[in-house]
């Protein structure tokens, strides 16, 4: 098992100090990373200490300590999971063959603005969020913001490395633009438009770390596929951070359901109007943010046929998540049927091949996955005795990238003319009064234990505190 240099500049358990020559450029790189954060991250909180798990290991057990620190001196550093000796390639064209240690010069560029877009997008989810925390619900909940935070941080400095240690002087530059690009910088805006998105209040907060980060889950465990050993071995270590942010979001959003359900009981009503007026957000309201979250997050898989995911996949540099899992690993002349628009207003099959429809496959997968907490929402509406139950909406419901991009449907899939969308869209998503609304109930609480009246406690508190701990020390 590797060790991690804790003591070091930059914390890390890939040797950095017997390479002095990117040990130095990391080192260069560092101030302009707390600048950043200094200036895009949470606003207002650099001062307070702030109950955060950091990592000192790369083991399945006992990866991370628990103590107070003002997040400027949080201890981000280069984490590799432990190299797999003798591993070989598991799928594509090159399939049994090593994996490979330093990047193949034909698929230099492409890794690189693979792991581009993948580093762009974790700077991007902490200025989405950096006035959340004046909003805050409770106290655990703005230690869970700042966790999701510095962690995304520690992300972006995965992704840097790889583009110090493997790509030269290209690298460097792509690095140094990761900091340069902001979330809806009308300039240089973040690269996937998903992350320039507003991010101006909880509940949006709580569905993009559920369906948001798990779209990162699917991309990550894609790249822990990687013939590129490194690639691999960083993203493996990720997934173990970012399970924590997809249970934010989970949990996030069933206690906004159960305290909802609460009121519900209480005032013997199902009525939205009754229920706002009583502070609570009603359900149909949770299902239009979760429409619009949703399907905002099917758009960064892709196409549904791409020659790019075809060529990635041949090529093992970015495979399906849990590989291991499917019957085939090279799918050479395997095929495929997709839904597809018919261009008269209807649907058809269309078959294409396996490897053209990666994305797709890698999507469906997330589309399971999303459902495993939309299920427990459900059981917990179920057994407050509420006859409602939260959907997701279909794979094809307002997407802006690949065959469906455009093509107006309802929730259910069913395409329709653009005029009846228009009619009926303040029934499937947010509406600017139900935006305010939500925005409305946005009030900081610091007591510790205590909870804004729109969202019940946690069941348990984190590493075994108790919910009423002082997370963090305003």
């Amino acid at each position: 098992m590797t060790t991690i240099d804790l003591q070091a500049l930059i914390p890390n358990n890939v040797h950095l100090g017997e390479n002095r020559q990117l040990q130095r450029a990391l080192e260069h790189w560092q101030p302009a990373f707390l600048n950043w954060w200094d200036e895009m991250g949470p606003s207002d909180f650099k001062a307070n200490e702030v109950y955060l798990r950091t990592a000192v290991g790369v083991d399945a057990s006992g990866w991370a300590s628990y103590g107070y620190t003002p997040m400027p001196d949080y201890r981000w550093g280069i984490f590799l999971a432990d190299k797999e000796e003798g591993r070989k390639i598991g799928f594509g064209d090159h399939k049994g063959e090593d994996v490979w240690q330093d990047v193949p010069g034909e698929y230099r560029s492409t890794f690189r603005r693979l792991i581009v877009t993948q580093g762009d997008t974790e700077p991007a989810s902490v200025e989405q969020q950096r006035l959340l925390g004046h909003t805050a619900p409770s106290l655990y909940d703005l230690r869970n913001l700042f966790q999701v935070n510095v962690e995304e941080g520690r992300h972006l400095w995965a992704m840097v490395y790889l583009l110090h240690a493997h790509f030269g002087r290209d690298g460097r530059e792509e690095a140094e633009e990761l900091l340069m690009r902001h979330s809806g910088d009308a300039d240089k805006p973040r690269i996937l438009g998903t992350f320039n998105e507003p991010m101006d209040n909880w509940l949006s907060f709580f569905m993009f770390t559920y369906f948001t980060d798990r779209d990162g889950k699917f991309q990550l465990k894609s790249f822990a596929e990687s013939a590129f050993d490194p690639l691999a071995r960083t993203t493996r270590f990720m997934l173990t951070e970012e399970a924590h942010h997809m249970f934010v979001g989970e949990t996030g959003i069933g206690r906004v359901i159960k305290r909802t359900m609460e009121v519900m009981k209480e005032l013997d009503t199902e009525d939205s109007v009754t229920l706002r007026k009583a502070g609570v957000i009603d359900l149909p309201t949770i299902q239009k943010f979760m429409n619009y979250w949703f399907s905002t997050s099917l758009d960064l898989f892709g196409s549904e046929a791409s020659s790019n995911a075809a060529n990635y996949f041949a090529g093992g540099i970015k495979g399906r998540p849990d590989e291991a899992k499917f019957a085939d690993h090279v799918e050479l002349d395997t095929e495929m049927q997709i839904t597809v628009p018919d261009g008269m207003g209807g649907m058809k099959s269309q078959t294409i091949s396996c490897r053209n429809g990666m994305n797709e496959v890698t999507r469906l997968e997330y589309v399971k996955d999303c459902n495993v907490g939309v299920t427990r929402w459900n059981m917990g509406i179920k057994r407050a005795g509420v006859n409602i139950e939260l959907k997701l909406p279909s794979i094809r419901f307002r997407r802006q990238v690949g065959m469906w991009a455009g093509v107006t449907t309802t929730p259910e899939g069913q395409p329709i003319s653009a005029t009846e969308f228009e009619a009926r869209k303040a029934d499937w998503l947010p509406t600017v009064e139900d935006t305010a609304f939500v925005k409305s109930l946005m009030n900081k609480v610091t007591d510790p234990g205590k909870m804004a009246a729109w969202i019940a406690p946690p069941d348990r508190g984190i590493n075994a505190q108790a919910v009423a701990y002082e997370y963090v020390r305003l």
